[in-house]
């Protein structure tokens, strides 16, 4: 029987989701007032479809609605991109029926097949209840996928946004690294992540809150990720990502800046609904 005629599963480990991820009306923080609460997730789409391999985004708004996530970054999201996921705007559908904001960084942007069509883009977004103040598409060294003879060199799809969280500015990245054995690939996406990362630290007169959610193809341990762990805390959610059905490893991620946002707790949610397992995480933002 398909899954498109089960209901969504969506089931949290040990309860994670209702207990430990529940949001503190305050906690004390660093600063002035009260530290502010945070919910976070991040969910690799797979363009739509599910563990079956079967089109359903209905099951996926679904299984991202029962996050109950404030922010959320997105991973293989296509926008008019084919037949696979029925030529439709897969960032902005979902936006639409979670009733959140929507922003959108392609990786590619190819030329329609019927001209006058919209492009056929795949990337990444991120989906915010808080209002998107600015966003900006950076590059990270890619190796295409659209190319039968790639070389690394820097293409786009690093999506950062930035947030007004009850008045406190808030830098959010959605990232999809490299998914070849070979790491090193990912090691240049490492340190252009850290170089964007460090820039928006400088650029502020203020400590900066700072979110990496993404699909980092890599378990905690490898050493490609090692310099990540330097100014970001990786939040261990307590089980592995991925496969969806009968996960092995984790590989994708919620990391925060060290100084300025703090962990309460973190989950694997339980579905189906992509060949990935979501993450969610409740932080608590320092003032």
């Amino acid at each position: 029987m398909s899954l498109r005629r089960r209901t969504v599963e969506v089931l949290v480990a040990a309860g994670l989701l209702g207990a430990a991820l529940a949001p503190p009306a305050s906690a004390a923080g660093h600063g002035p007032g009260p530290s502010v609460p945070l919910r976070v997730a991040t969910y690799n789409i797979h363009a739509g479809a599910g563990m079956d391999n079967v089109f359903d985004l209905d099951r996926q708004a679904a299984a991202l609605r029962a996050l109950d996530a404030d922010v959320i970054g997105l991973q293989e999201v296509d926008v008019r991109w084919g037949d696979r996921s029925e030529w439709r705007d897969l960032a902005a559908e979902l936006g639409r029926r979670l009733r959140m904001h929507v922003s959108f960084a392609p990786i590619y942007s190819l030329d329609p097949v019927v001209p006058g069509d919209p492009r056929r883009e795949f990337g990444v977004a991120v989906l915010s209840r808080y209002r998107i103040v600015s966003a900006e598409n950076h590059d990270l060294t890619r190796l295409s996928t659209q190319d039968p003879n790639p070389v690394p060199a820097p293409a786009p799809g690093f999506g950062e946004v930035v947030l007004k969280v009850r008045g406190l500015p808030v830098h959010v990245y959605a990232t999809h690294l490299d998914y070849r054995a070979d790491p090193s690939v990912r090691v240049a996406q490492v340190a252009d992540t850290r170089r964007i990362m460090a820039e928006d630290q400088r650029a502020e007169r203020r400590p900066v809150r700072q979110i990496l959610l993404g699909d980092f193809n890599a378990p905690p341990t490898a050493p490609e990720l090692a310099p990540l762990w330097k100014e970001l805390t990786d939040i261990e959610p307590g089980g592995p990502t991925y496969p969806a059905q009968n996960p092995v490893q984790r590989i994708d991620y919620v990391a925060v800046s060290k100084d300025t946002v703090r962990v309460r707790g973190a989950a694997v949610a339980e579905t189906l609904a992509s060949d990935h397992r979501p993450v969610v995480a409740d932080l608590l933002l320092r003032r």
